[in-house]
């Protein structure tokens, strides 16, 4: 046995012949699958039900007995190993109370008492007990003595005074409450208190009741209440009283809903000054931040009892301290200034407008760097610009542009528009002299290029043209590389017909050994000539832009001036062949389809079907072509990209035959096997 099993007597033979760790070797699904829904639907099928108690009935006295005693030793069984399970006391005194045993009940009510004579429900449970049953007096005792032991407890005093109303004992209750009342308790029992009164139909007691209570609790919900049960009952100046008195006492206090509803209380009364005095009183009164409601209680009352200047001068108070606000957060966010500024413009106080603009303009930016300036600088703008427009005062506005440029730093910075505006001012002022001069400071200190070009277009307006040629020979100096300094300039000796002088300085332009964007300056040479009808001077620009670059654009560009503008289509035929003779030679297929496919355009368009036929037969056929890509140990991969076959290239004419060839063995191939 020992050798057949391998294994110690006792235990059981191993079978799969694998030891201890024995590998599932056939991983494979099993022919018969299983869900997890099919378990759990059979263990659901399987479940046995639930063992239920079976039905007692009691026939005679004895069987009553034996089940009394066999519940009781159960209850004091469980009571005894749980002491302090309140739950099983109830449930205990319940059951004895349900067998009519009330002497057994209020013993293990005390009981239970004795253990903890503290929770609430216990005594709940007591006294609905006595109740239900009709004990008065029992309920009583034990309320006097609940009330005695727990007078915070709230809920006691409500169900006994409710008890004593419901019986009809109103002297009793009475003195429940005045029990009550004398631990001083929340809001909702003074108020329960009044009540109580009402419903006695004592109203002058209920009133003695609710001035207690704000002599007790001198709140602005007491106050609210008192003056509320007032005018509920007609007395409307002891509700005004009330109102006037809560003001007094509690002025610092109070929020906006106590105001609102002493107002609402005086347009209940059709008194609408009364009501307007105390909206005034509050807003002047409470702090901005924690007046909304009352802002809009406050447009709504002069909306329907108020003139259209009350109800702007409310909305503009409201907008100022939102500005206020949000500037003493931030002083240096402009945009509020902006806002408060247009703000004061609107309402046209000239002197509170100053004030806003010279407090946004004393807000320098904290760093020098002109991202931060550009906001800035506009507040100063529109201060001279109001000054000037709206005020008059032309010395102030003076005065403003003058500080706004000694607070610019102009050696790191500038802006043009601030030299601008002020000359603009100058020249309005017909003070030419003074425009000059600020224009030659703004080029001594900014010499940026919108200044050279706004007092060229000035003195162009006034007609001093040997000034303009001054300002643009000083444009020039400063900027020579700048492109548009060298074509303004042609622009303006254009415009005088000095064409000579134009064309000479775009000879200078061209010939300058470097420039920004130089095509700009040869464009302009172009245009200038065709704009003369000079095709032969602009054909030998074309040939010396040609000389020094050979851009595909600048061969396509040139060949629409020979076919368009010249229609000469020998010449515009010759420059495609040198463009795609260059390209050619260079080795650059993307360059020489485009001007080839640009060729092809052309002729159609321009040409005739001849040379389109010709030229459509030169043009090229992309395909698809392999290449090695250099790695570490030689070239062991390669890479498929597309290149151009151009019918021109004898050494590619076989490649292009065979492929030709391949193609139309594959045609065949295809028809034959359909």
């Amino acid at each position: 046995m020992a050798e057949a099993g391998g294994g110690r007597p006792g235990r059981p033979v191993d079978g799969t012949g694998m030891g201890k760790i024995a590998m599932v070797r056939n991983k494979t699904a099993a022919p018969q699958q299983i869900t997890a829904e099919q378990l759990l639907r059979e263990a659901v099928d399987r479940q046995e039900g639930e063992a239920v108690a079976p039905k007692q009935r009691i026939v005679d006295e004895d069987e009553l007995q034996m089940y009394r005693v066999r519940k009781r030793k159960e209850f004091e069984d469980v009571i005894r190993r749980q002491r302090q399970n309140i739950g099983a006391w109830t449930k205990y005194a319940m059951w004895e109370a349900s067998q009519q045993e009330f002497r057994r009940a209020r013993s293990i009510f005390e009981r239970a008492l004795h253990v903890e004579y503290q929770n609430v429900s216990l005594w709940l449970k007591y006294v609905e007990m006595e109740m239900k049953n009709k004990f008065v007096n029992h309920a009583r005792n034990l309320f006097d003595r609940v009330c005695q032991l727990l007078p915070r407890v709230d809920q006691f005093w409500y169900k006994y005074a409710y008890m004593e109303e419901l019986l009809g004992n109103y002297a009793g209750a009475r003195v429940i409450f005045e029990r009550w009342m004398e631990w001083e308790p929340e809001d909702s029992a003074w108020l329960q208190y009044s009540k109580f009164e009402e419903r006695c139909q004592e109203i002058e007691k209920g009133r003695q009741v609710m001035e207690r209570y704000v002599n007790c609790r001198p709140t602005q919900l007491s106050f609210t209440r008192l003056c509320k049960f007032e005018e509920r009952h007609g007395n409307i100046a002891r509700a005004r009283s009330g109102f006037e008195k809560g003001i007094e006492l509690l002025g610092a206090e109070l929020d906006e809903k106590f105001y609102i509803k002493f107002a609402q209380f005086e347009q209940r009364q059709s008194e609408m000054e009364r009501a307007q005095a105390i909206y005034k009183l509050a807003l002047d009164v409470l702090p901005k931040g924690a007046s909304d409601d009352l802002y809009r209680a406050y447009v709504s009352f002069e909306k329907q009892h108020g003139d259209r200047d009350a109800i702007e001068e409310v909305v503009l108070n409201k907008r100022r301290f939102i500005y206020e606000e949000s500037i003493a957060k931030n002083a240096r966010n402009y945009d509020a200034w902006f806002d408060y500024v247009r703000l004061e413009e609107s309402c046209g106080d000239v002197s509170r407008i100053r004030e806003v603009y010279e407090r946004a303009i004393a807000n320098t930016p904290p760093a020098t760097q002109k991202r931060f300036w550009r906001r800035y600088v506009y507040l100063w703008l529109y201060y001279a610009l109001f000054e000037e427009l709206q005020a008059g005062d032309l010395s102030k506005t003076r005065a403003i542009y003058d500080g706004l440029i000694k607070v610019v730093p102009h050696k790191l910075f500038s802006f043009a528009k601030i030299w601008k505006a002020y000359a603009e001012f100058e020249v309005r002022q017909l003070d030419l002299d003074r425009a000059r001069k600020i224009f030659g400071r703004a080029i001594a200190e900014c010499g940026k290029e919108r200044i050279f070009l706004d007092y060229a277009d000035l003195e162009m307006r006034l007609g001093n043209i040997d000034r303009c040629r001054k300002i643009y020979e000083k444009f020039l100096e400063a900027h020579p590389h700048n492109p548009k300094a060298w074509n303004v300039y042609v622009d303006l000796e254009d415009s005088v017909g000095e064409m000579d002088r134009a064309r000479a300085l775009c000879d200078i332009a061209v010939n300058q050994e470097r420039l920004d964007m130089p095509e700009l300056v040869w464009k302009r040479y172009i245009d200038l000539e065709v704009s003369h009808d000079e095709f032969e001077h602009a054909r030998r620009v074309w040939l010396r832009l040609l000389s020094k670059s050979n851009h595909v654009r600048v061969f396509i560009a040139y060949s629409e001036f020979e076919a368009i503008t010249c229609q000469d289509m020998p010449r515009f035929r010759e420059a495609m062949e040198k463009g795609i003779r260059h390209f050619k030679s260079e080795n650059r297929g993307d360059e020489r389809a485009m001007l080839l496919e640009h060729w092809l355009k052309l002729e159609r368009d321009h040409g005739d079907e001849k040379s389109a036929e010709a030229v459509e037969k030169r043009q090229p056929k992309r395909v698809k072509k392999r290449r090695p890509i250099a790695g570490e140990d030689g070239p062991n991969a390669y890479e498929e990209y597309m290149d151009y076959v151009f019918p021109d290239d004898q050494p590619e004419q076989q490649n292009l035959k065979i492929l030709e060839m391949a193609r139309a063995w594959k045609k065949r191939k295809l028809e034959g096997a359909s």
